[in-house]
């Protein structure tokens, strides 16, 4: 016989379990991000801009952003993605190669013409089919594209660069990585694989002689204190990739997705319309800091690519039709 007392608790423990259970659903998602980018570089501004979107925003979404490689140590990012220990990070051609060795033709120096043509490729079907890929074999998906810079050399000490030759035997810094070896060897140099964070003070201490950014990042992290010249070889115009885990993607609901998904283009643009105003100014500023920042031929340099990449045996797994497509875009 049910008494009027089981009725009341019964309904009361109904009521309960609906208050938690609504409590639950608007929890909000925790999202953390990941990068190396120095707090001041505009990749680091980018995800924080993206950040203040979400906050801003009604999706049930917690952004967390932690630069200068303070969460999970340069190159390790896309790892932790995969494990499911990070939410998300930016992630770069090179690590993609490293695992889609078809795709590694995007690492090539030299092979932008501009920000444009990025912009055309990467915004365009073969942007779309990168990011479908990349989904398909690594469990990743890629928000949204933005222009890391057109990556230049510095030296610490000054000397006279007209082409590769004269940077044999320059322990040049550079990110770990076949890859990036390979792009090593194009410029003539000795490359040395060493996390951003490390670079300061390597070129303080004479471990390194130089190192290839950016002139953003460069300048973001104060490396014209410890640096003479600035050769402009422009030999990558480089994108990086907002990237979440699959997982964590497919668990937010369309609403969430959508609110992520315009937040990270909006921020990926006006990270780039920030760079490219940088990248236009900022030679002036080094000139002013007493760097000598030397514009030259770079036809010796492109010479020099063409012969590393032939025939080397990274290129072997390279998707060359799809190289084809790109260069003609």
């Amino acid at each position: 016989m049910t008494t009027r007392r089981g009725i009341m608790k019964g309904a009361l423990a109904g009521a309960l379990i609906g208050y938690a259970g609504r409590g639950a659903a608007q929890a909000p998602v925790q999202i953390r991000i990941s990068t190396a980018a120095p707090p001041s570089d505009f990749l680091a501004k980018a995800l924080e801009a993206l950040k203040a979107e979400i906050d801003g925003s009604s999706a049930g979404l917690n952004v967390s952003v932690h630069t200068a490689s303070t969460l999970f140590k340069q190159g390790t990012e896309v790892q932790a993605l995969q494990r499911g220990n990070l939410e998300m990070s930016t992630m770069t051609t090179f690590e993609v190669a490293q695992q889609i060795p078809e795709l590694g033709f995007f690492n090539r120096g030299y092979l932008f013409k501009d920000h444009a043509h990025l912009r055309r490729v990467f915004d365009g079907p073969m942007g779309e089919e990168y990011r479908k890929v990349v989904s398909e074999k690594m469990g990743i998906e890629i928000l949204a594209t933005h222009y890391l810079g057109t990556r230049q050399v510095s030296l610490r000490t000054k000397r006279n660069v007209k082409g590769p030759a004269d940077l044999a035997g320059t322990k040049l810094r550079m990110p770990a990585g076949p890859e990036w070896l390979l792009l090593g060897r194009t410029l003539g140099v000795s490359p040395l694989p060493l996390g951003m964070p490390e670079v300061y003070l390597a070129l303080k201490t004479g471990t390194v002689d130089g190192q290839e950014n950016p002139l953003s990042i460069f300048n973001a992290a104060k490396l014209y204190e410890v640096s003479e010249q600035v050769v402009l070889t422009s030999h990558m115009l480089q994108p990086v990739f907002f990237a979440i885990a699959k997982p964590v993607w497919a668990k937010l609901s369309p609403a969430q997705q959508a609110a992520l998904q315009a937040a990270a283009r909006k921020a990926a643009k006006a990270g780039d319309d920030g760079r490219l105003a940088d990248e236009a100014s900022i030679i002036d500023a080094l000139k002013g800091r007493g760097l000598s920042v030397d514009a030259i031929d770079l036809a010796l340099f492109r010479e020099g690519a063409d012969k590393a990449y032939s025939g080397a045996d990274a290129t072997k797994a390279w998707d060359m039709a799809w190289l084809k497509r790109v260069t003609e875009a």
